[in-house]
């Protein structure tokens, strides 16, 4: 059933070729064993920057011995690197002139018996050691060895972790995901406390040097999948990836489709629950957004406190979020077949007073449906963009002064203001596929103008076999109801009982695997904690 993973991009689109490891320059030329020649290399390629240290210290390893540190001062930490490097370094003077050591070499002495890290590496490339530097990472030099020993001393700024602006719940874990991925790795493994949870590292961007983290669970995500996003990552050969945005419209099946096929959330219980489904997470350095594939339409609707809230409501709640959708997209469409083409259809009450705000309007329909619609995304774009306090305002001078005084000039119909204001709330609920809503309502609209119901109509045929066309990494867009998974509707347009919940999705694994419930019989009074199932 597990179809063959295909390639929509054209054929006269860039190709990309292995980047993984494109840290490592082609000269990888060698440090020597002495260290004032070594210096003098490290100098020559970062001694321009302002914010780069070199530190020279002279230690007693049975005699005296010349030791280096290098480090930027804006990505290390200093106290971190004062405190376990430097100070131990400085009372090996003291303590241990009358020690003897088993290692042969300086460089094992210092790592083995002095250093108080708890991560080191050696590293003898020239081009591999000063990369590691404009990591964050400081670099100790010592005479007599041609490797140098990395020790991983980032200290840069960054955010804490705090409640995701783009995800915010009622119910449920308030914590997201930040810019570092070393912190969005731990916040995954709090969740999912499991020995199959793999990560696998990946450096993307010939200048960037983006790290890149795939995650996913053996023994439940499908290998095919773990395949498939492992080639087409090596294929990415680009410059910079400076945020998980390029990394999706790098790998997605479809580039030129207006629907998402790769998913992104800032929310750590969410990225864990598709795991458990059988998914993979891809994580990247410097953005809270981490992506997950396979990525199907009906999970635009699920959302985490779905799962936290009692079925009932949660399910009332889900198909609110459908017909919000379907309101979008198709107000202003059926406004304007309506009053373009099909007037027999309008009470006749409801007719003569529209007709009677439209005689006064100078543009036809279909003009003044597209001025209104361009209108309101000019004013959400600024809201957005401006600060929080002057945002609410703009949207306060939009609503009040720009619609109602559009109205009493005649510019724009009280209605048509009235499907716009409904076309406008209905678009904050399904956030996730705005830009795919805002071409389809525009879409609609001109068939609409065209060809009035008949052209909606054409319009929903031609959306709906795209969709259908569409895969996300081997799983079909639509699925389950396309093609139909009887047993995975539990939990699309309503949200059945957690204990219903007993099999991982077919669409994604592709097996009939059991989930920790483990039964179909529904649960005990007294065992139902313990039957208790994630999404």
């Amino acid at each position: 059933m597990f179809k063959k993973f295909r390639s929509h991009r054209k054929k006269n689109k860039p190709t990309y070729t292995n980047s993984q490891n494109k840290h490592v320059l082609e000269n990888n030329e060698k440090f020597e064993v002495n260290i004032d020649r070594n210096i003098s290399k490290v100098k020559e390629l970062l001694d321009t920057n302002d914010d780069i240290v070199f530190r020279e210290i002279v230690v007693f390893i049975e005699k005296p011995v010349k030791v280096f540190i290098c480090y930027f001062s804006t990505l290390s930490s200093n106290e971190y690197i004062n405190e376990f490097v430097v100070k131990p370094l400085q009372e090996l003077n003291l303590n241990n002139n009358q020690m003897t050591y088993s290692e042969k070499s300086n460089l094992d002495i210092v790592k083995n018996n002095v250093l108080d890290v708890g991560s080191l590496s050696e590293h003898s490339a020239i081009d591999m050691v000063v990369n590691q530097i404009l990591s964050g990472k400081a670099a100790l030099f010592i005479d007599g060895s041609d490797a140098a020993l990395i020790i991983e001393a980032q200290g840069f700024a960054m955010r804490n972790v705090s409640e995701p602006d783009t995800e915010s719940v009622v119910r449920g874990p308030r914590e997201g995901f930040t810019e570092n991925i070393e912190v969005n790795t731990g916040l995954i493994r709090r969740k999912i406390v499991n020995s199959k949870l793999y990560f696998e590292k990946f450096t993307i961007g010939k200048q960037t040097h983006t790290k890149i983290r795939i995650a996913y669970i053996e023994g439940i995500v499908n290998k095919k999948v773990v395949q498939e996003v492992k080639a087409r990552l090596k294929k990415i050969d680009i410059d910079s990836i400076l945020e998980s945005g390029y990394i999706e419209q790098l790998i997605e099946d479809h580039p030129t489709s207006i629907f998402p096929t790769v998913g992104n959330s800032e929310k750590p219980d969410i990225i864990a629950a598709r795991l458990l489904e059988g998914k993979v997470a891809i994580l990247c350095d410097g953005t809270p957004f981490v992506l997950s594939v396979p990525y199907m339409f009906v999970e635009n609707f699920q959302i985490s406190e779905d799962y936290y809230s009692r079925p009932y409501f949660a399910s009332a709640i889900r198909l609110l979020r459908l017909l919000a959708l379907f309101l979008t997209v198709t107000i202003p469409a059926f406004y304007v077949a309506l009053t373009s083409y099909h007037h027999a259809m309008i009470p006749t009450v409801l007719l003569t007073s529209m007709a009677a705000a439209e005689e006064t309007v100078p543009f036809p329909v279909l003009i003044e449906t597209l001025l209104i619609g361009t209108a309101f995304e000019i004013l959400r774009e600024a809201g957005v963009r401006l600060p929080r306090p002057v945002g609410s305002a703009i949207s306060i001078v939009g609503a009040l002064i720009i619609g109602e005084g559009a109205v009493q000039a005649g510019l724009v119909s009280a209605p048509m203001v009235i499907a716009m204001a409904l076309t406008g709330i209905s678009s904050f609920i399904v956030p996730a596929i705005n830009d795919a809503v805002v071409l389809s309502r525009l879409f609609f609209v001109l068939l609409a103008g065209i060809l009035g119901l008949y052209g909606v109509l054409i319009g929903f045929l031609i959306i709906l076999a795209h969709m259908c066309s569409l895969r996300s990494f081997g799983t079909p867009y639509l699925a389950p109801h396309a093609p139909i998974i009887l047993r995975e509707w539990k939990d699309t347009l309503i949200r059945a009982p957690l204990w219903k919940m007993n099999q991982r999705p077919q669409s994604i694994t592709w097996e009939h695997e059991t989930n920790r419930q483990g039964t179909n019989q529904k649960p005990k009074a007294s065992t139902r904690e313990n039957g208790s199932e994630e999404k």
